[in-house]
Formats: C-alpha cells, structure tokens, sequence
C-alpha cells in the first residue's frame, strides 16, 4: 500500500485550492514587490547596506509567494519541492547579505540614519500586515511554513533595522548599520535550514504533522 501510495496515490493528489489563502498570497506578493523598489531606491540614497538586505529579502520574499501561488493545489510532493527551492533562495539572500555586510565593514561607510529610520518603520508595518494575514495559515505542509517563517523574520529584521537608524544617528559611524545586518543574514541562514529540513523530511515521508495526519485533514476537507 505504502508502495503505491508513492507511485501515484497521495504524492499525486491535488488538495483542493483554498481561495481565502490564494488572496493573502496574492495581497502579500503585491506589498513585497511595492516594499523591494521602495527599498533599493533608499538604500542607495541612504547608502545602507540594511535597507539593501532588506530590499533583496523583499524581493526574494515576493518571489517566494509567486512560486506559493503557482503551486497552490498541486500535490504535496510538488508544494515540498518548492518550499526546498525557497529555502535554498532564502539561504543564498543570506549568503549575499554577509558579503555585502563584510564589504561595508571593510570601507567604513556611514548610512544616512533618517531614511533608514523612515524607510524601516514603512517596511515595518508593511512586514506586520503581512504576518498578521499569513498568521492563521502558518500550519500544514513545509511550504505554508515557509511563507510564514518568512513574513516572520522580516518584521524581525525591519525592528533591527530601525535600531541601526538609531544606532547610526547615535554614534555617526556606520556600525550599527553593519551589526543588524550581520542579524539578517544569520536570520536568513536560519530560516532557510528549516525551511529545507522540513521541505527533505516531507519528501522522505516522515515529516510528523504530514506523516501522522491525512492531507486532506491538513486542508480542513473531508477525506473522499
């Protein structure tokens, strides 16, 4: 039974697609992608290398509910699969940070701490509205878990960001600057080895909220 479950069963059963989640994907995708041309362009105002992390994790994050919504009501084979190619982007957005933070390090830069302060609180609340639509939809398959580890981290990651504008404005050296996006890469890091070991042990078969309960239960449907 197991064998043909694999083979064509339940790695091939489509869940039925949830409209209410499709609209918060949909409300998301468009608030990321408005939040990262916000950010690119104040980071090159401000020269700050947070608001740059953060403008890319927001790019990532738009991209990141686009492939959400492109496999909503596939099977879950499918839907892991994306959440491991999500992890994989999320862990590599972490990867540029730290080089960028090593390259602002090495020639001191100092950031205009008023558009980061400004710019922070915008993408603040825009990182809250988010999490707070994507909060009661943050459990089943490791790709819902993804795109709220996400929204997650970045409201996280725009307080830091507010902190640097203080720190910098406090100091006039662009340490803080570098400090908090230090925090984000580590975040992005983070979250993206869960993100990929959730994504591997749903595909394995053995992930516990997937292996345990029936999917269509996951989805709040009757089993046919």
């Amino acid at each position: 039974m197991a064998a043909g479950c694999c083979n064509g069963g339940c790695s091939s059963t489509k869940p039925p697609v949830d409209k209410t989640y499709r609209r918060i994907l949909w409300t998301a995708l468009a608030i990321n992608a408005g939040m990262f041309l916000t950010e690119l362009a104040a980071s090159a105002a401000a020269d700050s290398v947070s608001l740059l992390a953060d403008s890319v994790d927001f790019l990532a994050d738009a991209a990141n509910y686009a492939i959400s919504l492109l496999v909503l009501g596939m099977a879950l084979r499918w839907r892991a699969r994306a959440a491991l190619l999500k992890g994989v982007s999320l862990g590599a957005v972490g990867l540029l940070v730290a080089f960028q933070t090593a390259w602002n390090a090495f020639n001191q830069t100092v950031p205009e701490a008023g558009i980061m302060g400004a710019i922070g609180a915008l993408a603040l609340a825009a990182n809250i509205a988010c999490a707070l639509l994507l909060y009661f939809h943050r459990e089943g398959d490791s790709n819902r878990r993804s795109v709220w580890i996400c929204s997650r981290n970045d409201a996280i990651a725009n307080l830091a960001v507010m902190a640097a504008a203080l720190g910098v404005f406090g100091t006039g050296t662009g340490w803080p600057d570098i400090a908090v996006a230090a925090i984000m890469a580590t975040l992005a890091v983070w979250g993206a080895a869960q993100i990929i070991r959730h994504a591997r042990e749903e595909l394995a078969g053995i992930a516990p909220n997937v292996a345990t309960v029936p999917e269509e239960k996951i989805h709040n449907v009757p089993a046919e």
